[in-house]
C-alpha cells in the first residue's frame, strides 16, 4: 500500500479552501495559470477559465504599479504592497496583495495571494492620512494655534504660536492660557469670560469693537487678532485659539488716520477760499446794484475774467461773454427806470442780472471742481446713505430749471442705506437732470429710476431731448466738448467729463444711449459695500 502524498494534498487543499484570492502567475507568460474558487469569484469573473483566458490580461487599474511589483518580488523573493485591483466587470477593488517568488521546472513563477481591505482597514487608513494631513497643517500654519482644555490649560501650541510669544518648544504645554493675557486684562476677569465661553461654546471672533492685546515671554505687549473654536473629545470640551499678530496693520490704520485728517484739513481750507471767492464776488454784484462805480469794478472783474478764459477752449468763452452781456444790458435798462412807478421793472432787470451770476458761479465751479479733480484734492468718503431721500432732495433742488410743461417721473427701488459719497452722488445726480431738462423741449417728461441690489446702485436718467449722434457720443466725455446739434444752448462741455471722473472715485461706471431727435438714456452704476442694504 503506498503512502498518499500529504504535504501535496494539504497544499491543495490550503489553496482550494482558502477564502481569498490565491493564483499562480507565470513571469514568462505574463498572466496566471491556476487560480483558486474564491479567486476569480473575487475578480467577478463567470469561471477560472474566463480569467485565464481573458485577452486583456492586466491585473492592476493600471500596469505601471504592477509590474514595479512583479519586479521588486522577483528579485526579493516576497513583497506586499496595497493595490487597486481591476474586477472583470470593470470595477476596482482595493486589496492586500502578497507575492511569493518561486521557480517550477525551471520556469520563473509568483505565488499570488490578494486579500480585499475591509471597510475598518479603509478607514483606518483613511484616518490616518487625516491625522497626517492635519498635524502638517497645523505645524506648518502661519498663524499661532493653541488648544486649551476647559480649566485653561495648554494642552498643544503650534510653532509659530510658540515662536509668536517668544517660548522655547513645548514650553507653552501645560501652563495656564492666562499667561499669555497682560495684566491688565488678564486675572478674573479673563477666567470670568473663559468661563463663559464654555458654559456656551461657540465659532467666534474675539475683542468685538476693543483692541486685544496679548503678552509675550518677556513682558512686552503686541495687538492680536483672536478667533476661537471649539470640539469635543471623550466627551471633554476642548478650545481652540487661532492668534495674528496685527501690529503692521495697526500701524497702517494710525498712519491712515493721520493722512485722512491732513486731506480734510486741506479740503476744509479749499472749501474756505472758495467760500471766500463766492462772496467776494456776490458782494461786487450787490454794489452793482446800487452804484455806478461798483459797475466799473464789475467791469474790471469782467476783465479779470476775461483774461482767465483766454487760457481755456473758445466754448468758455462764450460761455462767459453771454451771461456778462445780460448783466451789462440789464445795468443800462435799469438807469432808464429811475422813478418809484418803475420798481417792478428794476426788479425784473435785478433779477435778471442774479440769474446770470449764478450762471456764471456755475462756470467756475466747474472749472474749480475740474482742477480738484486733475491735482488729486478730490476723494470718495463713503457713509451710510439714504439714497430715496437724497434723490427727491436733488430733483426738488432742480425744479427751478424745469421748462413749462416739464416734469420728473421718479421710480426709486432702494429700501435700505447703501454706502457712499453724498456730495459725489448729489452732484452727479444734479448734472444729469440739469442736462436732462436743458436739452429737453417743453412739455416732455425726464424719468430717473434708481435701485440698489447685489451690491450695486443703478441710476438712470432717460429724457425725450435732442439726442446725440453716434459719432459725438465717442468724445462725450473728453472735456469742454459739446456736440454740434447744441453750440446753440449754453454750456461749458465738463459736465460728463467731471461725472467721469466721479464715478473714477467711487469705483462706478457710465453708459450712454442716444438717437438724434429721440432723447438720451444715461444709466450709472455704482458698488457700495453691503450694510444691510439689500
Amino acid at each position: 500500500m503506498v503512502s498518499p502524498p500529504y504535504p501535496t494534498l494539504l497544499a491543495e487543499l490550503l489553496y482550494t479552501r482558502a477564502q481569498e484570492f490565491v493564483g499562480l502567475y507565470d513571469l514568462m507568460l505574463g498572466w496566471f495559470t491556476q487560480v483558486n474558487a474564491a479567486g476569480w469569484q473575487l475578480l467577478a469573473y463567470p469561471s477560472e477559465q474566463a480569467l485565464l483566458t481573458d485577452p486583456d490580461r492586466q491585473l492592476g487599474s493600471s500596469e505601471g504599479p504592477w509590474h514595479a511589483l512583479c519586479e521588486q518580488a522577483r528579485h526579493h523573493g516576497l513583497q506586499a504592497a496595497e493595490l487597486e485591483v481591476r474586477r472583470y466587470n470593470g470595477t476596482l477593488l482595493r486589496a492586500q496583495a502578497e507575492l511569493t517568488y518561486c521557480q517550477i521546472e525551471e520556469r520563473p513563477f509568483l505565488l499570488v495571494r490578494l486579500t480585499e481591505q475591509s471597510r475598518l482597514q479603509q478607514a483606518e487608513r483613511e484616518l490616518a492620512h487625516s491625522v497626517r494631513r492635519f498635524e502638517a497643517v497645523f505645524a506648518s500654519a502661519t498663524i499661532g494655534i493653541i488648544v486649551c482644555d476647559r480649566p485653561g490649560t495648554i494642552v498643544s501650541a503650534n510653532q509659530f504660536a510658540q515662536q509668536l510669544f517668544g517660548y522655547a518648544p513645548e514650553a507653552l504645554l501645560g501652563q495656564r492660557i492666562e499667561l499669555l493675557v497682560p495684566e491688565a486684562a488678564g486675572g478674573p476677569h479673563h477666567e470670568r469670560l473663559r468661563a463663559s465661553f464654555n458654559a456656551h461654546p461657540q465659532v467666534r471672533s474675539m475683542g468685538h469693537n476693543r483692541d486685544l492685546l496679548a503678552q509675550r515671554q518677556d513682558g512686552s505687549v503686541f495687538p492680536v487678532e483672536v478667533s476661537l473654536s471649539y470640539f469635543y473629545l471623550d466627551e471633554e470640551l476642548y478650545v481652540v485659539s487661532y492668534i495674528l499678530d496685527i501690529t503692521f496693520k495697526k500701524e497702517a490704520e494710525r498712519e491712515l488716520i493721520a493722512q485722512r485728517q491732513r486731506v480734510e484739513r486741506l479740503n476744509a481750507e479749499l472749501e474756505q477760499k472758495v467760500a471766500d471767492r463766492t462772496h467776494a464776488l456776490l458782494s461786487t454784484l450787490e454794489q452793482l446794484e446800487q452804484r455806478s462805480q461798483e459797475l466799473t469794478q464789475a467791469l474790471r472783474a469782467e476783465q479779470e475774467l476775461g483774461e482767465l478764459k483766454s487760457r481755456f477752449v473758445s466754448m468758455a468763452s462764450h460761455e462767459f461773454r453771454t451771461p456778462l452781456t445780460a448783466v451789462l444790458t440789464s445795468t443800462a435798462l435799469i438807469e432808464k427806470y429811475p422813478g418809484t412807478d418803475q420798481q417792478d421793472k428794476r426788479l425784473r432787470h435785478l433779477q435778471r442780472i442774479r440769474a446770470s451770476v449764478n450762471h456764471l458761479n456755475d462756470i467756475l465751479e466747474e472749472f474749480l471742481s475740474v482742477g480738484r479733480i486733475e491735482e488729486g484734492r478730490i476723494e470718495a468718503r463713503p457713509v451710510a446713505l439714504d439714497l430715496p431721500a437724497l434723490v427727491r432732495e436733488t430733483v426738488a433742488d432742480v425744479q427751478g430749471l424745469r421748462k413749462t410743461g416739464q416734469t420728473i417721473a421718479l421710480e426709486l427701488a432702494c429700501p435700505g442705506p447703501v454706502h457712499l459719497d453724498p456730495s459725489l452722488v448729489r452732484k452727479i445726480l444734479v448734472n444729469l437732470l440739469s442736462n436732462a431738462l436743458k436739452y429737453s423741449g417743453e412739455n416732455t417728461q425726464v424719468a430717473l429710476q434708481a435701485q440698489c441690489q447685489q451690491g450695486q446702485v443703478s441710476i438712470r436718467v432717460q429724457d425725450q431731448g435732442v439726442g446725440i449722434s453716434p459719432e459725438d457720443q465717442q468724445q462725450l466725455f473728453e472735456r469742454f466738448f459739446r456736440a454740434r446739434n447744441v453750440t446753440n444752448i449754453p454750456g461749458t462741455g465738463l459736465g460728463l467729463y467731471i461725472i467721469g471722473r466721479y464715478l473714477e472715485l467711487m469705483g462706478g461706471t457710465i453708459a450712454l444711449q442716444s438717437q438724434p431727435g429721440v432723447g438720451t438714456t444715461v444709466t450709472v452704476t455704482l458698488p457700495y459695500e453691503n450694510h444691510s442694504a439689500d
